[in-house]
Order: structure tokens, then sequence, then C-alpha cells
């Protein structure tokens, strides 16, 4: 009813209908159809006319007891309900439930996690970040760095089973592992190329050659690195290096934070397209395969486009923790 009134009143404003459907979220059919019973019906005309059917079985008592019931914690061990418990418990049958939950977007099966960041610097370093992101400093090199630990190299016990028309790629659940690699990478932020190395350890001084090896990579010019906040990037050696190297600075994401740093899209590409439906008979295969997807890649690289500013972020960041205070009260 208050989307029909504010269809309504904009038009009565002189309001174009497509803007109209624009503001309130609905079709221009939509617009049209209230807009013409208003017309004709007045306030009458905005409310629902009878549908022909069978009538509800069960009024907004019942299904508001539906959705009461949902939004609390089952008793005993269970963490949510389902459909034919919620049903007993309620006295209507599965179906019902299902079609309430269907219409008021409640899906109880489904869970989601989040993580609130407790950085002091919060402000501070989502500002930096982002503003290397949208406003990098002239003439200078912005890396995003991070490291890729224990990557595995399985091996599965039967050969994989191809594509088939009506059929996906198969493959065996279960394999055998020949050991990991840390995948330490460096993503160039405005052309997308990749620079990386991978070591059999994940310690300070692996850290440090392959800062060695970004120092090769880019020889001249400023280059800003942005890392999250793991021991192996504060070491005394990794310090004392940058003390060495003046052209180097640090820019921490916030505690918790990490997907903020670009290189994380490039793991999870890289996870997808070359490595979850992988198998190797030896961490060399492995390396081999990141080798060849990173010289691929590089061939057609392009950066990722970041369009969140610091502004929007910080205004989410800080509402959700102001909710988590609120609700520990």
């Amino acid at each position: 009813m208050v989307r029909r009134a504010r269809i309504v009143l904009l038009a009565a404003e002189g309001v174009a209908s497509t803007r109209i459907a624009r503001e309130v979220g609905v079709s221009l059919p939509t617009v049209l159809l209230w807009r013409s019973r208003f017309a004709e019906h007045g306030l009458d005309g905005l409310a629902d006319a009878p549908h022909p059917g069978r009538p509800r079985v069960y009024g907004r008592e019942v299904r508001e007891k539906i959705v009461s019931e949902t939004l609390k914690k089952p008793q005993g061990a269970m963490t949510h309900w389902s459909r034919a418990r919620l049903a007993k418990r309620v006295g209507v049958s599965a179906s019902t439930v299902g079609r309430v939950w269907r219409e008021e977007n409640l899906k109880p099966h489904r869970s989601e996690t989040f993580k609130y960041s407790n950085d002091p610097d919060l402000v501070a370093k989502v500002t930096d970040v982002v503003g290397l992101y949208l406003d990098p400093p002239e003439r200078a090199v912005v890396l995003s760095v991070d490291e890729k630990t224990q990557v595995q190299a399985p091996d599965r016990t039967k050969p994989l089973l191809p594509l088939r028309p009506g059929l996906p790629q198969r493959q065996t659940h279960d394999d055998q592992r020949h050991g990991t690699t840390n995948l330490f990478a460096a993503l160039e932020v405005a052309s997308g190329r990749v620079t990386h190395t991978t070591r059999a350890r994940h310690t300070g001084a692996d850290f440090l050659a392959f800062l060695e090896r970004i120092a090769r990579a880019y020889p001249t010019g400023d280059v800003h690195v942005i890392l999250d906040n793991v021991s192996t990037h504060k070491t005394p050696a990794v310090q004392a290096w940058l003390a060495r190297h003046k052209r180097f600075y640090f820019h921490f994401t916030p505690t918790s934070a990490s997907r903020m740093n670009q290189i994380e899209i490039w793991f999870a590409v890289l996870t997808r397209q070359a490595l979850r439906r992988g198998s190797f008979n030896a961490v060399r295969t492995l390396v081999e395969t990141i080798d060849t997807f990173t010289s691929q890649w590089n061939d057609d690289a392009s950066p990722f486009t970041w369009v969140k500013t610091a502004d929007q972020i910080l205004a989410k960041a800080i509402r959700k923790t102001t909710e988590k205070s609120d609700a520990s009260h």
C-alpha cells in the first residue's frame, strides 16, 4: 500500500512514469496500473481487488506464528527449523510452512559468515588503501602482495571423467597428497600483471626473498606495497630491509579485512581455474601449473576495477560494529 501511495503521489507532482518506476523500484507496467486504478476509483482503487480461487485456509495469526517460530532457535540440539519440524509444532502442513517462508523470504537452511574488524586504526587504514586504488601516486607502482600458504598437490585416485552433454566433469572425491607449496604473489594494481614465486616454507626469510624479487622486477621508482597484518610482514629483518630500500612503502589493510587486498581476488581466480580440479603427482607439477597459469594471465592481463570509496566501506563497517554493540547490551 505504501508503494502504491508513493506512485500516486509522485504522479500528482508531475513526475514521469519511467522515473517513478526507477524511484519506487517497480516496473513501468506496475506504475501505469496503479495510476489507472487511482484515476478510475480513487483511494478505493489502491486496495487489492477480490482474487478468484480458493481462499486462504490459515489467517494472519497462523502466518505470524510461523514467522515468529522460524526466527527462534528450536529447543534442544537443533540449530534451525526444517519445514517438517516447524509444521508439526505449529499444526499446519509442511507445504504451508514452505509457502510462508517463500513469501517472507525466510531461508533457515542457509547460513553465512561475517567478521568484524576491531582494528583501532580502521578508518586510517581503509582510507589509505582505498586511496591507493582510486587515486594512486603519480609515477609510482602500487602492488597488492600476499601469500597463499600450504597449497596442496592432490593426485586423484582415478582419471578424471570429462565433460559430456548432460553431465558435468567428474572426479573422485578421494586423492593422494604429495605435499604443499607456498605461493608468494604481487599484483600490479594498474595493469593486473602478477609477479610470483613459490617456496617450500612461509617464514620472514621467505617473504624477504620475495621482496628482493619484487625489487628486481621494479628496479626504479617508488613502490607502494599493500599487505595484510601477518607477522612475517613485520619481522625485524623486513624492517631493516625497508630502511635500506627507501623507495618502498608498506600499507597495511585493517585487521580481519585482508579481503581489501586485490591479490586475494587473483588467488580466487587461480584456485577456480587451475587448482581446484587439478591432479598433481608431485609438488613440482603443482608449481609448473602455477607458473603456466601466471604466464598466461600476464599475456592478457587487465586490472581489477575498484568501485567502493572509503566512505562507503566505513559507513557499512561502522554501522555493523554499532549493531553488534547494541546487540551485546
